[in-house]
């Protein structure tokens, strides 16, 4: 498949808090982030905050970026003790929401099956989905990593037709450089972005993987951004530790910008 020029998708810079911050340090943190979101209008920017505080930062946001759940549920409403619906992200203002994360994948142990129905979910709500997909470091050790990879997304976007996937994003996170400080060259990262894109290619059509944007979720910080986003088959990053400094973040979101102006 031909590389596509850099200028053809808006590039998106998600950041993901995880189980961080105050109220006070997060509607803090949203204010340094809005500064640079405005400032750098060429990324579209997304925030996942903890669950308890999305309406506050939603609000405070006033659309200078988006604000998604760290997760949703696989179910409409009902007794599930715990769980949050897409429906309910929606009202507290989100647009969109991770689905399978690694750290839902191999920690909690969230299924493929489990997976396609989160983003049925997320679809019918008409928020954005970001589905997570990477290899851990065994499997990228016995060479398997493109077959995990195609094996994630098949399996994820399972009973998923190409018309209900407009929004669609793609973050290939390899297990290994999640947290760890360790982060896959450009060149390493940019051949699993490539097999995402072979995959959505042979699933769905060439123009539906030449169009949806593939992120980098693995250690990306304030060093290694324009690195990594320089390369044309990584459209932006799912930063985890760096979204929650707020000069590391904006210069980020700056190297996800710049790319548009290359």
């Amino acid at each position: 498949m031909a590389s596509r020029s850099p200028h053809t998708r808006i590039p998106l810079v998600g950041g993901n808090w995880k189980m961080n911050t105050t109220r006070a340090a997060g509607l803090e943190l949203s204010r340094a982030i809005a500064a640079a979101a405005r400032a750098n209008p060429a990324a579209e920017v997304a925030i996942y905050p903890p669950f308890p505080y999305l309406a506050a930062i939603a609000e405070l946001a006033a659309g200078a970026f988006r604000v998604g759940g760290q997760d949703c549920s696989a179910e409409t409403s009902g007794a599930f003790t715990g769980q949050t619906s897409a429906g309910m992200l929606i009202d507290t203002s989100c647009s969109s929401v991770l689905i399978g994360h690694s750290e839902r994948r191999h920690g909690l142990g969230e299924t493929d099956a489990i997976l396609t129905r989160k983003l049925a979910r997320a679809i019918e709500a008409g928020l954005m989905p970001v589905l997570c997909v990477g290899e851990t470091l065994a499997e990228r050790e016995s060479n398997r990593a493109h077959d995990v990879i195609d094996a994630q997304l098949r399996g994820s976007l399972a009973g998923h037709p190409e018309a209900s996937l407009a929004n669609l994003v793609i973050a290939y996170e390899p297990v290994w450089a999640i947290g760890t400080g360790r982060t896959a060259t450009p060149d390493d990262a940019a051949e699993a972005h490539r097999t995402v894109r072979q995959t959505l290619a042979d699933l769905y059509s060439a123009r539906f993987a030449e169009r949806t944007r593939v992120i980098y979720g693995g250690s990306v910080n304030a060093k290694n951004a324009a690195d990594l986003f320089s390369h044309e088959e990584i459209d932006g990053g799912l930063v985890g530790g760096a979204s929650l400094n707020a000069a590391d973040f904006a210069t980020i979101i700056a190297a996800a910008a710049a790319r548009c102006q290359a």
